[in-house]
């Protein structure tokens, strides 16, 4: 018998019908005398629904009456889904955030999660419930309710996880475990039987969509086991997610090609080259909210440098805008910006123990005609930017030439 938390996310909670496909499977879990606790999302498309409604009444809600509407999308989902394990014959009970309690802080619409009173949880298991709690929110300390930003769910589940000692965290979604990239743009894309953590934060972090990297973060941080499944197939055993590398001889060198279609990469012509220049361009950026991701500063040549960095797709105009302001203090010749490039990324521990790699890579792209950009590394990471017309080439070039196209 293991203690075994299930995330069901929006999609797989859409209808009562769906809610009742989710209590079956709960039942089935349940049936194999496991203890389980259900962290289900909001129906799909009901935060944003309410969101819109706070929107209709004032263009700039006041963040904890936002979090207070927020959170009801949960709340609805719970009461249904302990209505349907009651009718399927379990017993359960439902418990928002604040009722468990969920401790946060009291940044509203991002807060954090400080501490978990697993008490309640516990007598309720220990009872023979199933316990349904809502995932995305909490509360603060003087008991306002607080939402954890999107894909809160992933977290709140894991969180519970590790507060409870959990054997494994259940991560249903739409697709059945990871893959070697997306399936929609490599139909021969295989799924994975296990990732480590590392790899994982990274695809998550280059844009791979399955999991919420907030999540992951937590559960390699508490080790918490986790493991992708389809909500809507009952076999298959999904993708673990878990701290110990694959030790086969085999090892792959690439686990998978992730990719970033929301890039944009803006250029500084012609700057001082002197210390503190890097700061002077990039901490406005900073202090507008704009993250940055990749950054080149070129060789010096004749007292000037070229400046350039990444950013998201959406903050492109906006960091366009305050570089503007800087050109003349900081001395720049001009100001240039592309926002039609994306980021391919090659991701895998073992790069650590295969060196050429990166020559593989460029050598790939090469041949195919596609001019790299940027390039950014780590220990187990290779990223360019290109140009946004080939991402689709790359990303299929890169998968066959890595073997990832091959069983393991």
């Amino acid at each position: 018998m293991a203690l075994i938390v299930q995330k069901f996310g929006g999609t797989s909670v859409s209808s009562t019908e769906r809610i009742k496909n989710v209590a079956r499977r709960v039942a089935r879990w349940k049936a194999q005398g496991h203890d389980i606790i259900v962290v289900p999302s909001a129906m799909s498309g009901e935060t944003n629904r309410l969101i819109g409604l706070a929107k209709e009444i004032s263009s700039s809600p006041d963040p904890r009456e936002l979090d207070v509407i927020a959170s009801t999308g949960e709340q609805v989902t719970i009461a249904l889904l302990a209505m349907a394990l009651h009718e399927a014959g379990l017993k359960a009970k439902s418990y928002t955030g604040a009722q468990v309690r969920v401790l946060t802080d009291s940044t509203f619409t991002k807060a954090r999660i400080l501490q978990i009173d697993d008490k309640r949880i516990r007598e309720d298991l220990g009872e023979g419930n199933v316990v349904v709690v809502a995932g995305f929110q909490g509360a603060d300390e003087r008991g306002n309710i607080t939402t954890l930003g999107r894909g809160g769910s992933d977290t709140s589940a894991v969180a519970l996880a590790a507060a409870l000692k959990a054997d494994e965290c259940q991560i249903y979604t739409d697709v059945d475990g990871v893959y070697t990239t997306d399936p929609r743009v490599v139909p021969e894309a295989r799924k994975l039987d296990t990732i480590t953590f590392e790899e994982m934060l990274e695809m998550a972090s280059l844009g791979s969509k399955v999991l919420q990297i907030r999540s992951v973060e937590f559960a390699g941080k508490y080790k918490v086991k986790l493991r992708v499944l389809s909500s809507f197939q009952d076999e298959g055993e999904g993708t673990l997610i878990t701290v110990e590398e694959n030790k086969q001889m085999e090892q792959p060198i690439i686990s998978g090609i992730a990719f970033n279609r929301d890039e944009a990469k803006l250029t500084v012509l012609g700057v001082p080259d002197r210390p503190g220049i890097a700061y002077q361009i990039l901490g406005p950026i900073a202090e507008a909210n704009i993250d940055v991701d990749m950054i080149i500063q070129n060789v010096g040549h004749d007292g000037t440098t070229d400046f350039s960095f990444t950013v998201n797709r959406g903050d492109f105009n906006k960091a366009l805008m305050v570089l503007e302001t800087v050109k003349g203090h900081v001395g720049a010749r001009e100001i240039v910006g592309d926002n039609k490039t994306c980021k391919v990324s090659a991701v895998g521990v073992g790069m650590r123990s295969h060196p050429g790699v990166a020559s593989q890579m460029f050598r790939t792209l090469a041949g195919e005609g596609i001019n790299i950009q940027m390039i950014s590394t780590s220990e187990i990471k290779i990223s360019v930017v290109i140009d946004e017309k080939y991402l689709e080439l790359a990303v299929r070039v890169l998968h066959k030439t890595f073997g990832l196209d091959q069983a393991a």
